[in-house]
């Protein structure tokens, strides 16, 4: 079975996962975050797939896409991978509950963009 790795695959696993933090952040506090180990763990996975997976659209998906904050989803993972026992809880509940919906949108209003101008 072949699966190319084009900008429209990693694009798609990006979605599913801040779709994923989205459905399993929603009404979360930061209290429940920090004494909930595996939520926690689960929540950092899926910071860094979406930056590993984001590093492997080509650059002239991102140049086109512009609007999608690219670097600092990359610095988030640097962050995270290399100061995890030191990150600061709040700014990784911050991006959690208010950025990562936010590069949510921006990513299926462009989509949806996508689809309506390939119609015309």
């Amino acid at each position: 079975m072949d699966n190319p790795k084009t900008d429209s695959y990693y694009i798609k696993k990006i979605h599913n996962d801040l779709t994923f933090i989205c459905l399993h952040m929603n009404e979360v506090k930061i209290e429940e975050l920090e004494s909930n180990e595996i939520l926690l763990d689960s929540m950092m996975f899926r910071l860094i797939q979406i930056s590993e997976t984001s590093r492997k659209l080509t650059d002239e998906y991102k140049k086109r896409n512009d609007i999608i904050p690219w670097n600092a989803l990359y610095g988030l993972r640097n962050r995270i991978v290399h100061d995890y026992g030191s990150v600061d809880l709040t700014i990784i509940y911050e991006t959690l509950i208010h950025d990562i919906p936010d590069v949510l949108a921006l990513i299926q209003d462009h989509e949806l963009n996508n689809i309506n101008s390939s119609k015309l």
